[in-house]
C-alpha cells in the first residue's frame, strides 16, 4: 500500500526551477517517492544498476521529460556530472536526485552546485502525514515504527525483524563503506546501547568507560551515527533570562522501536514530530525553526523547546499520562509567560489549560497539527 508523502508538492514545484535533492534516513521512501513524481520508468536510472551505470558513465541518457539519479553520489564525479545536465539541460529537463544518508554527506565536499538545487529531508511517517484521527492508529505508530515497511506491515513480529535488519546493515554496510571506522563490531555496540539512554543528556564520557575506548573515538561514532540518520542529537535552549547549561546534548532515533521504555518511547516519538516540523520549515518555508530542550543548573528539564531565529515559540512536555503540569514546565511559562506550553500525554480525550497557563492535551490532538 502507497502513502502520499508529505513533501511531493513541495519537490514538483521545485523541480520546476531547480534540481531537487532529497536525503534523509535509508529505507524512508526517497525512490518510492521519486517514482510516484516521475512515473515514467525510462527516467529513473540508480548508479547500482549496472545498465543504468553503463549509461551514466558513456552519456547515454534516455530522452524524456525529466531524469531520476538514485544513488549517484557513488559516483566520484557525480557533482560535475549534474553540473553539467544542469548547465546544459536545466530549462528542458527536470532531474531529481534521491540517495542514502550519504547524499547529505557527499554534498559538503563542494560548491560546484551552488544555487543549481533545493535539498529536502524525506522524514519517517508522523500522525499528521497518515492522518490519524483515532488513538488506536496512533498506538499502532507509536507500536509498529514510523518507517513505511514497518508501520505498512501491520505485524509486530516484521517490525521487529526490520528493525533489526535495518541497524545492522547501516553499521555494516553503509557506515563501512563511507567512514573508517577500524573495530566496527564496538560501534553496532554503542548503537546497540544508545537506546537505552534516550532523552538523558548523553555523556560521552560515561560511554567511553562503559566501551572501553578513548573519548575522542566515542565522540567520532556518535557523530558518525547522527550523519547517518540513525539517530538525532538536540541541543540546550540557551537564553540570557535563564541560567540552562550550554553543552549537554540528548539524543533520540528515527527508528523509536529501538527504544524499549514506554515513558522514553513516547518522548521519542514526540521529539520526531517536532524535528519533523521543523526541517519542513527550514527546507520549504526557508524558516529557521530548531528544536531544543531545557536544562539548568538546578537540574530542572523541559523536553523539548521549538526556536524560531533563536526565540523561543513553543515549550513542549512528554507524559504518559499525568494530568498536572510539570513544575518545571511551569517555572519555564514563568520565565517566558508569552510562549505557548504544553504537556502532552497519551491517553487520549485530555484537552484542558491549567491556572498557570499551561495546555494539557492529548497528543492525538496536537500532533494533527504538526506535519
Amino acid at each position: 500500500m502507497y502513502k502520499r508523502r508529505y513533501l511531493k508538492p513541495q519537490i514538483k514545484k521545485d523541480l520546476a526551477r531547480k534540481m531537487v535533492f532529497v536525503g534523509g534516513p535509508r529505507q524512508v521512501g526517497k525512490t518510492t517517492l521519486a517514482r510516484d513524481i516521475i512515473s515514467d520508468p525510462r527516467s529513473y536510472l540508480n548508479w547500482d544498476i549496472p545498465e543504468h551505470r553503463d549509461k551514466i558513465l558513456k552519456n547515454l541518457l534516455p530522452n524524456v521529460k525529466a531524469w531520476v539519479f538514485d544513488e549517484i553520489h557513488k559516483y566520484g564525479k557525480w557533482r560535475n556530472f549534474l553540473k553539467g545536465l544542469f548547465d546544459q539541460y536545466g530549462k528542458d529537463k527536470q532531474i531529481l536526485v534521491t540517495g542514502s544518508a550519504r547524499l547529505d554527506y557527499y554534498r559538503r565536499g563542494g560548491d560546484s552546485l551552488q544555487g543549481r538545487y533545493h535539498y529536502l529531508r524525506l522524514l519517517p511517517f508522523t500522525v499528521k502525514e497518515l492522518q490519524i484521527t483515532s488513538q488506536k492508529d496512533l498506538t499502532d505508530l507509536l507500536t509498529l515504527g514510523p518507517f513505511p515497511e514497518q508501520f505498512l506491515s501491520g505485524s509486530l513480529k516484521e517490525s521487529k525483524r526490520w528493525s533489526l535488519e535495518y541497524r545492522s546493515r547501516l553499521v555494516n554496510e553503509d557506515i563501512r563503506d563511507l567512514e573508517r571506522v577500524q573495530d566496527i563490531s564496538m560501534l553496532e555496540l554503542l548503537a546497540a546501547r544508545l537506546p537505552e539512554l534516550v532523552g538523558s543528556p548523553l555523556s560521552i564520557n560515561a560511554l567511553r568507560e562503559d566501551l572501553s575506548v578513548s573519548h575522542k573515538t566515542v565522540d567520532r561514532w556518535v557523530q558518525i551515527l547522527e550523519r547517518m540518520y540513525f539517530i538525532f542529537r538536540i541541543a540546550p535552549f540557551i537564553n540570557p533570562h535563564i541560567k540552562a547549561v550550554k553543552k549537554e546534548q540528548k539524543h533520540y532515533h528515527f527508528d523509536y522501536t529501538q527504544v524499549k521504555d514506554e515513558g522514553s518511547r513516547f518522548e521519542n516519538f514526540i521529539a520526531l514530530h517536532l524535528l519533523k516540523w521543523c526541517f519542513y520549515q527550514y527546507d520549504c518555508n526557508g524558516e529557521n525553526y530548531q528544536l531544543r530542550y531545557y536544562r539548568d543548573s538546578q537540574a530542572r528539564e523541559v523536553d523539548f523547546v521549538v526556536i524560531h531565529d533563536d526565540r523561543p515559540v513553543l515549550f513542549v512536555e512528554a507524559k504518559l499520562s499525568a494530568k498536572t503540569p510539570s513544575k518545571h514546565l511551569i517555572y519555564l511559562k514563568s520565565k517566558f509567560p508569552d510562549v505557548p506550553a504544553y504537556q502532552l500525554v497519551k491517553k487520549e480525550d485530555q484537552n484542558f489549560i491549567d491556572k498557570h497557563g499551561i495546555i494539557v492535551q492529548s497528543a492525538l490532538i496536537f500532533l494533527q497539527n504538526y506535519i
